[in-house]
């Protein structure tokens, strides 16, 4: 990417801890240096047994486990752990786990401004974020607010040893879509450029190891890494029409987060990439081909990951209401946005082939 030399970019305060072991080692004292005595632990089904080795170790400082994650975030189950964070009198909320768990803690802390330590199991990349989501009615709404973005971040590689290869690969692909979106977001800079580059690098390195080798604590490191650097990306830039498209289907029709991300990304990409020279000369860089459009649908496929949204459950008579749901809705891309081109887009990813 050229360097430009009219760009703004602010770092978000925070901190992080990056090490095996991590989660129970490290959270308590992170806690300490919050000045937090009182904490809610807060995790979904699949996560709860690590969340309880973190709530042990907090001991005293544990004010109760909430283990009532779940995806999207529907605003009731917000509602419910607000509730509890104020019965138990909590002066601080700890997430553990994916996307779904640290959206609840945000949700929290959205309402509560209580801190947030996040404490992540996949490559979700949203404890790096101020952006929160809820979905009621059949929509899911997101913003943005300092308060939600966890002051401290805990990194243990040694968590996301149990994620199995299928969810490994669509996580890994979610944080690639966020550095993808942010090199081309209207307030993108070189230092976003720089963290992009080196996020989608690691990322694409790391995934064919850990889809081979899954017990690789090496690989798995590297892919937390990347998740760090791709999640900081969507932190500090606007997101677009990939991540619109995203929300809609997710919200409103239900499919999983992560499998959502994993298909969308080649073909949002190739609606932008005629207005996106830019970004993708960083793409072909990092990916280290002179196509990167057709490297990353090719990598999803070699990892065996989904590739069409009606392997996801999508209906194609739904195709239509997303592209004009998603069309209706005003947000930054480079590409004009219309009901005709987002539904072509959908038709191409709900029939899975090449873009």
């Amino acid at each position: 990417m050229t360097f430009s030399g009219d760009f703004t970019y602010e770092s978000r305060p925070g901190r992080v801890v990056f090490r095996p072991g991590a989660a129970v080692t490290a959270t308590p004292g992170e806690a300490e240096h919050l000045g937090l005595s009182r904490l809610l632990v807060v995790c979904g089904s699949r996560g709860e047994e690590v969340a309880r080795a973190v709530a042990d170790a907090l001991g005293d400082s544990c004010a109760g486990l909430h283990p009532e994650a779940r995806m999207h975030v529907p605003v009731e189950d917000a509602d419910r752990a607000v509730e509890a964070a104020r019965a138990a009198g909590a002066d601080g909320i700890v997430a553990v786990g994916g996307g779904s768990s640290i959206g609840l803690g945000k949700a929290i802390a959205l309402r509560t401004g209580l801190p947030l330590i996040a404490v992540p199991s996949t490559y979700s990349g949203s404890e790096m974020t101020p952006v929160w989501g809820l979905t009621e009615g059949g929509a899911k709404r997101t913003g943005r607010d300092p308060k939600v973005q966890p002051r401290s971040v805990v990194y243990d590689p040694e968590l996301t040893l149990s994620l199995p290869v299928p969810l490994t690969v669509t996580s890994g692909i979610n944080a690639l879509a966020h550095a993808v979106e942010a090199l081309y977001a209207p307030d993108t800079s070189p230092l976003i450029a720089l963290m992009a580059e080196e996020g989608v690098r690691a990322m694409t390195e790391a995934l064919p190891r850990l889809a081979a080798e899954p017990a690789d604590l090496e690989a798995r490191g590297q892919a937390l890494y990347a998740a760090w650097l791709c999640g900081a990306c969507l932190g500090s830039t606007t997101m677009g029409l990939h991540h619109k498209l995203c929300h809609a289907l997710g919200g409103t029709f239900g499919l999983p987060h992560a499998e959502t991300h994993t298909v969308v990304l080649p073909y949002a990409l190739a609606y932008n990439a005629p207005e996106i020279p830019g970004a993708l000369t960083v793409l072909r860089r990092a990916l280290g081909t002179d196509e990167p459009l057709h490297a990353l649908w090719e990598l999803t496929g070699r990892l065996g990951a989904p590739r069409s949204l009606a392997e996801l459950g999508l209906q194609e008579t739904d195709v239509a209401e997303a592209a004009v749901q998603v069309a209706e809705q005003p947000y930054a891309n480079p590409r004009s946005v219309t009901a005709d081109g987002v539904q072509a887009l959908l038709q191409a990813a709900f029939e899975g082939r090449q873009p």
